[in-house]
């Protein structure tokens, strides 16, 4: 039998409830996997509350995981029972015991990176690697803004751009938070709720602004972001924790403030193959050397709900992980 974490409809937290079911047999180019964990994400919570609309109903979150291969359908190679895998993007499934998961979207996982940490690791670090290397690829001296540092994203985002040799300028959202972000390597840490936010930025980097701004708050903040880089800077916005976007006029970023404004998406590059399987090695070395990705918090699978509200209030830091 498996459990599965179900959502009927698109709603509050509440709504997530376990149900047991039958083992499902892979189909062709599927592989049937037992979790080891599966990551709580943002993204998630999107999808939930219907922002990020879902094919179908019920439907059971999650994109992101690690476990064990017990069977392998017709026309897979290169995957057998008893291998270690994660995954990362879609179809979403994750909040499960057991899972169909496409072979495509399996990646074998090294002997001395833990399932925990895979399972933790592999949505954050696909961002990080799609921020930093593709959307604004940081060369040693940029100056980086990363909001929500203290967030499993944001301490990834941190952790590999002073790896790359960037000055990190963090903010958190309290005081409690500021050594989560000094740990992951942050040069500066700021508070983002703080009024003078733009005038700290602004002194830190001599009256300049940053190369690069990562926005994944949203809401009022991302004006704020933008007005923290510096002329043929550029801003990336991933998220809204902080509430929806408001409308923004492209020409608020031109003439007299030149600046470039992205709005990535991690599902799109996970789903170009050669990306895919590229930057899943490249953290996976990563992961191996010199990365760490804290998990700030484990849940029993049947208390998904728990994780989601606890996410919500920025009661967490570091990566959430659900353990069947």
């Amino acid at each position: 039998m498996v459990v599965e974490v179900r959502l009927e409809a698109p709603g509050s937290a509440e709504g997530l409830r376990p149900v047991t079911c039958d083992v499902a047999r892979p189909g062709p180019g599927e592989l049937l996997v037992r979790q080891s964990a599966a990551g709580v994400n943002f993204l998630d919570i999107y999808q939930r509350s219907g922002l990020y609309p879902l094919p179908r109903w019920p439907a059971v979150l999650g994109v992101e995981g690690a476990g064990v291969v017990e069977a392998v359908g017709d026309g897979v190679s290169g995957f057998g029972p008893g291998d270690r895998i994660a995954y990362a993007g879609l179809p979403v499934g994750g909040y499960a015991s057991k899972r169909l998961l496409p072979a495509g979207r399996a990646v074998l996982v090294p002997d001395d990176v833990p399932d925990r940490i895979a399972a933790a690791s592999m949505l954050r670090g696909l961002t990080a690697h799609m921020l930093l290397r593709r959307v604004y690829p940081v060369q040693v001296g940029d100056v980086l803004l990363v909001q929500a540092a203290a967030g499993g994203l944001g301490q990834v985002v941190t952790h590999w751009a002073k790896q790359l040799g960037a000055t990190v300028i963090a903010t958190v959202g309290s005081e409690a938070k500021v050594a989560t972000a000094r740990e992951a390597g942050a040069d500066h840490v700021l508070l983002h709720r703080d009024a003078g936010l733009v005038e700290q930025v602004r002194a830190l980097t001599g009256g300049q602004g940053v190369h690069f701004a990562y926005d994944g708050i949203g809401g009022g903040m991302l004006r704020r972001t933008l007005a923290c880089v510096r002329p043929f800077g550029m801003a990336a916005s991933l998220g809204q924790s902080g509430g929806p976007i408001p409308p923004l006029d492209v020409t608020e970023l031109g003439p007299l403030r030149p600046i470039a404004l992205s709005r990535p998406s991690v599902i799109a590059y996970a789903n170009e193959p050669d990306t895919y399987r590229a930057a899943a090695a490249e953290l996976f070395t990563a992961l191996a050397t010199w990365l760490h990705v804290p998990v700030g918090a484990e849940y029993p699978l049947a208390e998904a709900a728990q994780a989601h509200a606890d996410l919500e209030a920025g009661r967490t830091t570091g990566s959430i992980l659900l353990i069947p």
